[in-house]
């Protein structure tokens, strides 16, 4: 899900990135503070309202929550066990909600955007904190999830190739080695830069 985003030009995706934050923040909070059906019924039709006014296409809303679902394959179970049907319902209802809303956040937010948002938000705090620094670390952070995810479907595809199935510490050390390696040649290239310091 990290570093999607859908162009448009709706009102959702001109909103300033900051103000974004904020909201997503904001109602976040709210659905996971309130156990309420009515505030998790206005959530939800806010949600549908979201996507409909950003002209998200509903397979590609989809696609961005389906991941949680195999979550909540595990996690229901287990909170009906412990604390009945309406408490698995409502921790349900409340994280397919905050991904549904992060979702919307990334889908009409571009990285950079983001970024300079966190950078506009940290600047007040620069004789504590530097904003570009964090910035920076942030970026990197984005970018470097999906490269970890190509690491490990190229070490799974060159298994195949070869015909080679084994143990999790079979996938697990060519990712690892793999990955030691891009952080070797990243540092390099961010000393080169001038960020040794």
């Amino acid at each position: 899900m990290i570093g999607v985003f859908h162009p448009g030009t709706s009102l959702v995706h001109r909103a300033p990135a900051l103000l974004k934050l904020g909201l997503l923040t904001l109602i976040v909070t709210v659905v996971a503070m309130a156990p309420s059906p009515i505030v998790l019924g206005a959530a939800s039709v806010l949600v549908i309202v979201l996507v409909a006014v950003a002209r998200i296409p509903l397979r590609l809303a989809w696609s961005q929550v389906v991941p949680i679902l195999w979550v909540l394959a595990v996690a229901v179970p287990v909170q009906v066990l412990f604390g009945g049907w309406e408490a698995a319902a409502v921790m349900a209802v409340r994280l397919v909600l905050a991904v549904a809303l992060a979702a919307v956040y990334t889908l009409t937010t571009p990285v950079t955007a983001t970024l300079d948002a966190m950078q506009a938000l940290l600047r007040p705090f620069r004789r504590w904190v530097d904003a570009d620094r964090v910035g920076l670390a942030l970026a990197l952070t984005i970018r470097c999830v999906p490269l970890l995810a190509d690491l490990v479907r190229e070490v799974l595809e060159a298994r195949r190739a070869r015909g080679a199935e084994g143990s999790l510490t079979a996938l697990a050390v060519p990712v690892i080695v793999r990955a030691l390696r891009t952080a070797d040649h990243l540092g390099e290239a961010l000393t080169a830069r001038g960020f040794d310091d």
